[in-house]
């Protein structure tokens, strides 16, 4: 009884100081590492009209090179989400960014497209985790209020990174005049963010260095931490079928949508609507940084709204709705709008309100135990890899019997449907 009351008198009194920030440095962290990720990712995209050139690449040889990362990132999603929730994400996350920085450095060395092919099948095996490991880390340092701003700040450095890396890619490759140089200056810069990683986050915010009691009881919603509750959770409570399934198929879809933008974006700009290298680069940019601001306000709202005492589940089904249509609504109307500048202007705003589905990530904390969150988050990131794998492969296919994009965006638009009715289909009415 006196260590009972002795525990709850030192909660209230580091609840009275003022509570320190660690927890968002810890996702600022997280963010910049999503940032260079997705750079490393849109390298290939945008050097590969040169790098087809040089390589005398196919429409389908290079749907092959670009759904490879794929292959092995799918593959790896659910060992990879057991291991964060059996190692933690500190050293998931350290490891797997310094492994992938390696793998693309060594890109900058491709002979051909068979060699390109099997460094992103290295590349993507590498980055499967990361994603995983932020829904993780979203449930052990975030309150129940703040996870969907966590969540949108995770995957909004996925957008951004692409903004940037477009930018950034295109401009490495006239400065030196090498696509290659640009790759090793990429893969160097994310092998001192795996350092990073390793110097700051932590598994259990009770155990960082910075993190004061008022700051482990916002944590906690205002609750007396309990020793031992705080990180590696064993809870073994079976996953919610029906909305797992649904949210994976949503995913899915959404996940085809962005990476077909990701992969093939640059080719289309470049062939359906003759933009020039830097052209792409800038373009690229805009697209992307419009979708990155569209999920950090996405994740704002959607907090806002539930803080009004709305439903969050009904909050979250609305924006994804919203989001699909309007994704929907674009690809409809794409092939019609003649200047490419309205066509970057239109893809932009579609960009913006597709990154809604940043949302998503906050789902595995919401549906999960503690001690499954890791494997729930990689199930969803492994349906999205199907859908990573699938859209290069499916937009080179219908480009060789086509010729065109206009059948690519109609495609895109079937997509979106998909991601409509599978978001709407989980259940949120009942979330931890």
């Amino acid at each position: 009884m006196e260590s009972r009351i002795e525990a709850h008198t030192a909660h209230d009194a580091a609840s009275s100081t003022h509570a320190t920030s660690v927890r968002w440095r810890i996702f600022g962290v997280v963010f910049l590492i999503t940032l260079i990720n997705l750079v490393d990712r849109i390298s290939l995209s945008i050097a590969m009209p040169a790098i087809a050139k040089e390589f005398a690449l196919s429409p389908t040889m290079q749907g092959l090179v670009l759904s490879s990362f794929f292959w092995s990132y799918a593959l790896l999603q659910i060992p990879g989400g057991w291991l964060i929730d059996k190692l933690g994400p500190r050293k998931v996350v350290a490891g797997a960014t310094v492994l992938w920085g390696l793998f693309q450095t060594l890109m900058g060395a491709a002979t051909g497209g068979v060699s390109m092919l099997f460094l992103r099948v290295g590349l993507g095996g590498a980055e499967a985790p990361l994603f995983p490991a932020g829904s993780k880390l979203n449930a052990l340092w975030l309150s129940r209020k703040e996870r969907a701003r966590g969540a949108v700040l995770m995957d909004a450095g996925s957008p951004l990174g692409a903004a940037i890396g477009g930018l950034a890619i295109s401009n490495l490759i006239l400065m030196f005049g090498s696509w290659r140089t640009a790759f090793v200056v990429a893969g160097l810069a994310t092998i001192a963010c795996g350092w990073l990683a390793w110097r700051y986050l932590r598994d259990d915010p009770a155990k960082h260095p910075g993190v004061n009691g008022a700051e482990l009881a916002h944590i906690h919603d205002g609750a007396p931490p309990v020793a031992g509750t705080a990180s590696m959770s064993h809870d073994d409570a079976p996953l919610p079928l029906r909305s797992t399934i649904a949210m994976c198929v949503g995913r899915m879809s959404w996940a085809m949508i962005f990476f077909g933008l990701l992969t093939w974006g640059p080719s289309y700009l470049t062939q359906a609507r003759g933009l020039s290298l830097s052209q792409i680069g800038a373009a690229t940019f805009f697209i992307f940084l419009a979708g990155a601001l569209g999920s950090l306000s996405g994740g704002f709202l959607c907090d806002a709204l539930c803080a009004m005492n709305l439903s969050r589940g009904k909050v979250v089904k609305t924006m994804i709705a919203v989001s699909g249509i309007a994704t929907l609504a674009v690809f409809a109307t794409l092939p019609t709008i003649t200047s490419p500048v309205v066509a970057v202007a239109v893809l932009c705003g579609a960009s913006f309100l597709l990154m809604w589905g940043s949302l998503y990530w906050s789902l595995p904390s919401l549906l999960a135990s503690p001690g499954r969150v890791g494997l729930l988050g990689a199930c969803m990131n492994c349906a999205g890899s199907i859908g990573g794998i699938s859209i290069p492969l499916i937009t080179g296919f219908i480009l060789q019997r086509t010729g065109s994009f206009d059948a690519v965006l109609h495609f895109y638009g079937a997509c979106a449907l998909v991601y409509i009715f599978g978001s709407i289909a989980i259940d949120l009415r009942r979330t931890r």
